[in-house]
């Protein structure tokens, strides 16, 4: 009895030195079968040089796991270490294990090109941020450079006039692409977007391709109505021919910073600055808006007529009343204020 005791003993001990050596990696094993809790493919991005810690506080961020001390743990027995962790973007799928997970980033699994895509954007701020969602760099890195006088002359340009190079598209570049090589990029599409037909409707509108982009972002403002965009192209068309202020509204919001207003108010026209286009003659120094290659060519290929004036119809169906005369206009304007008036819209 007293030697079965010991033999019992003796495997008792043997049972739990085993458990020790076994149970956590049976548990690990269990642990990469767990799935993360996304409901949707996932991208997800590994900065250059981000630390093993950022990683994983940032998986728990997205939802992607839940308990960072257990996945490092995990991540440990699967060899995922700092020096292992690859840089890039990946794309977690719904149900994904945690063991994939692990998988592709030590083994540096993540797509090397990405989409950048900045359509519906005003400013150079909103294109850099836009951008900066897609790929590693930061908006600062990419408003540095296109806010840079003596990079952005290399291309022709200005401060005030490069937004005219960024054609709003979806592009395909290296995800950890350097802020030169991507502005490089999209001043190379930028000529491929300007064909030669494109230069030779733009040289007989007398304009210069920053010029036709420029007027482009005023009329993108004036209407969302894309069978319109023509119609209204042509009537500042007809007045920068005839010497005419644009008196475009659009402007005064610009130099006033608030998009939303509905109504502008006389004391507005007296605004002291170049985008005025009530105080001053042509167009603005630069664009007010990114337009979209459909407002481009809803300039170049605007519709010839004899209107000089336009203004909202008083339905809000955003269309426009167009005339040919200041007294036609006024009558046209006099029923917009009325409707605005009637619902109490001052601003």
């Amino acid at each position: 009895m007293k030697k079965f005791k010991i033999i019992a003993a003796i495997l008792l001990v043997i049972a739990v030195a085993i458990g020790i050596v076994v149970y956590p990696k049976a548990s690990m094993y269990f642990f990469g079968k767990k799935t993360a809790s996304i409901e949707k493919d996932t991208a997800f991005y590994v900065p250059t040089g981000a630390t093993l810690e950022a990683v994983l506080n940032d998986l728990k961020t997205k939802g992607i796991i839940e308990n960072t001390e257990k996945f490092q743990e995990y991540a440990a027995l699967r060899n995922l270490k700092q020096e292992t962790l690859e840089a890039g973007k990946y794309i977690f799928p719904k149900n994904v294990a945690y063991s994939k997970i692990v998988e592709d980033l030590r083994q540096g699994n993540g797509e090397k090109e990405t989409q950048v895509t900045f359509n519906n954007a005003r400013t150079k701020k909103e294109v850099a941020e836009k951008i900066a969602l897609t790929v590693e760099l930061s908006a600062e890195d990419i408003l540095k450079l296109i806010t840079d006088e003596k990079f952005t002359s290399k291309y022709g340009f200005t401060p005030t006039t490069i937004n005219t190079m960024f054609i709003p598209n979806t592009y395909n570049v290296y995800w950890d692409i350097a802020a030169e090589d991507l502005i490089a990029k999209l001043a190379k599409e930028y000529k491929l977007f300007w064909s030669p037909a494109r230069k030779a409707k733009a040289k007989k509108l007398n304009m210069s391709q920053t010029e036709v982009s420029t007027l482009a972002s005023i009329v993108v403002c004036e209407t969302i109505k894309m069978d319109e965009a023509p119609k209204i192209a042509g009537v500042y068309v007809n007045r920068l021919r005839r010497g005419i202020p644009l008196d475009a509204d659009p402007t005064l919001k610009w130099v006033l910073g608030d998009f939303e207003i509905k109504r502008i108010l006389n004391k507005d026209k007296e605004l002291d600055s170049p985008y005025n286009t009530y105080k001053n003659r042509g167009l603005p120094p630069g664009p007010i808006y990114i337009p979209s290659v459909q407002y481009i060519d809803a300039v170049l290929n605007y519709e010839k007529h004899d209107y000089i004036f336009f203004c909202a119809k008083e339905d809000f169906s955003g269309y426009s009343n167009f005339a040919k005369t200041n007294r036609q206009h006024e009558a046209n304007a006099r029923k917009y204020h009325k409707a605005l008036n009637e619902r109490n819209i001052y601003r």
